[in-house]
C-alpha cells in the first residue's frame, strides 16, 4: 500500500483554525445527516429554523455570534431551541 492509498488520519485534538475548513464542514454535515432519527428534526422544521437563522443579524459563517453554536447542528436536533427564542 502506497502513501496515496492509505486512509487519511483524523485529528481529534485540533483547533478549528488548524483544520481544513471544507473537510470540517463536510464532517459537520455528515454528522447531521447520520443523526438518529429519534432525535433528528424533520426536514421541514430544520429548513424553517435555518430560514429564521439566515435572517438573523447574529449569524456569521454558520455560527451564532450570540451563543456560539453551529446553527445547522442546533437546528437539526428536534428538542433544541434557539436560546434567544427566535424558534
Amino acid at each position: 500500500m502506497t502513501g496515496q492509498d492509505e486512509p487519511k488520519k483524523r485529528c481529534y485534538k485540533c483547533l478549528l483554525r488548524e483544520m481544513d475548513q471544507n473537510e470540517y464542514f463536510q464532517n459537520l454535515h455528515d454528522y447531521i445527516e447520520n443523526l438518529d432519527e429519534d432525535i433528528k428534526a424533520s426536514e421541514e422544521l430544520y429548513n424553517e429554523r435555518l430560514t429564521v437563522c439566515k435572517e438573523c443579524d447574529n449569524l456569521l459563517e454558520g455560527m451564532c455570534k450570540a451563543c456560539g453554536c453551529f446553527v445547522e447542528l442546533r437546528a437539526a436536533i428536534e428538542k433544541n431551541v434557539c436560546p434567544y427564542s427566535r424558534w
